[in-house]
């Protein structure tokens, strides 16, 4: 154990969780790749958790940093931010919600909140409906809508929440239907939950599920969903808190994969805009955003600096296409990791879309989750020079790949080559 371990140990919480057995003390990166206090160079494919978005150390970034930081940190938003403002229009217009206002916090914990917050005052109704194997955040409202085990420490809440099928496609009651008729089963599922209650106030989800390990309904899903809550006024939250800005390749927001019912009524936003700062917010409709009858402020959600980040960050996305990046290097990419997975009897399936990728690991011969060997495969993984994540229901069995948007094809076949090693030498 080396000292700076220790002396984490020695101030941190418990349930704080570390990568592991000799945790890594990342000092610098570049592009795509980072290196640790001992000199060795890694390949990045998890990005922060979904943080480095376009790529780390970049130079237009840190620029606008840079010249901000000289000129001004903060403020707060009882000051006209002239960043904050020019953020806040590019966001809007790229949100496809009519009228939308935008409010910025300092995470996608934050943004959920505020969302939360906002669709329970609106419609006046405490009650929330979820997917299950969600995640949602750690605060204690995003936790009391979290429908993962692992990541939701206390059944108490402020909010009266009901999970919803759906966001699993390849497990559960409904796994061996058609796309078609899963859809009809979870929207008859809906229909039938919101039979038993009183009037909900939202539905939130992630189009593709993040923590859960990378699980989507079929396209067309939170569609036929938003049918059935238009006609009992519920609100659509999309959490695209992991799934924005292109990551998933085919769309610029997860949600555009369930295009025919129209935007959200809210939509929430963090990790990769910021390309590592602070940035975290939510978009909805003038009349949702605006119903809070009390004043409310930001000491630090929309500072300066990182405002001035998000736009750099955020031109610099448009400009080179990563989107279009991500759907071609993700596709090839996934090309690879299927031809990996079919070689090892411990993949159970390869899923994802983009550069948002999940390996779901099984004990061989069953279907049984396999958190031990997810374990064992992310510690050859870092021993080859590549860096994954982990996630996955209540096992921790999925191996998470989400590299920054950047990603070179030559890189793609360099992390596809060492996750295959990893998984041969994880047995």
């Amino acid at each position: 154990m080396t000292g700076l371990h220790e002396r984490h140990l020695a101030v941190s919480p418990d349930w704080m969780a570390l990568y592991y057995r000799h945790p890594l003390e990342l000092t610098h990166g570049e592009g795509r790749h980072v290196w640790d206090v001992d000199g060795n160079r890694y390949l990045d494919f998890f990005g922060g958790i979904l943080t480095t978005m376009t790529a780390h150390a970049l130079p237009e970034v840190t620029k606008a940093v840079s010249e901000q930081a000289g000129r001004l940190i903060h403020s707060s938003t009882l000051y006209l931010n002239r960043p904050m403002v020019e953020l806040a229009e590019r966001i809007a217009a790229l949100s496809g919600i009519p009228d939308a206002r935008v409010f910025f916090t300092t995470s996608g914990t934050e943004a959920n909140d505020a969302a939360l917050l906002l669709a329970t005052a609106h419609r006046g109704s405490n009650q929330i409906l979820a997917m299950r194997n969600s995640y949602h955040g750690r605060s204690f409202s995003a936790v009391s809508v979290t429908g993962n085990r692992s990541w939701s420490p206390t059944s108490l809440s402020p909010l009266q929440t009901l999970y919803v099928h759906g966001g699993v496609r390849s497990r559960g009651p409904y796994a061996e239907l058609s796309d078609e008729r899963f859809i009809e089963a979870c929207v008859a599922d809906l229909e039938d939950l919101l039979g038993h209650t009183r009037d909900a106030a939202a539905l939130i989800a992630e189009p593709v599920q993040g923590v859960g390990g990378f699980t989507a309904p079929p396209d067309g899903l939170y569609a036929a969903f938003r049918e059935v809550l238009d006609r009992h006024g519920i609100l659509w939250i999309s959490d695209e808190v992991q799934t924005g800005w292109g990551r998933t390749g085919d769309h610029f927001w997860g949600w555009q994969a369930h295009a025919s019912s129209g935007p959200p009524d809210i939509l929430t936003f963090a990790k990769g805009i910021g390309n590592g700062m602070s940035v975290g917010g939510v978009v909805a409709r003038a009349d949702v955003m605006n119903c809070l009858d009390a004043n409310s402020i930001s000491t630090f959600g929309g500072s300066p600096v990182t405002m001035a980040a998000g736009l750099a960050n955020l031109a610099y996305l448009l400009e080179h296409d990563l989107q279009g990046n991500a759907r071609r290097v993700g596709g090839l990419l996934i090309e690879r990791l299927r031809a990996v997975g079919a070689g090892s009897p411990a993949v159970r399936e390869v899923r994802g879309r983009g550069l948002m990728i999940g390996l779901e690991l099984v004990r061989p011969g069953t279907d049984e989750a396999a958190p031990e060997a997810a374990t064992a495969v992310l510690e050859a993984a870092r021993a080859g020079g590549l860096l994954i994540g982990k996630g996955g229901g209540h096992n921790t069995s999925v191996l998470r790949i989400a590299p920054p948007l950047s990603l070179t094809v030559a890189e793609a076949e360099e992390g596809a080559e060492i996750l295959g090693e990893a998984l041969h030498a994880a047995g």
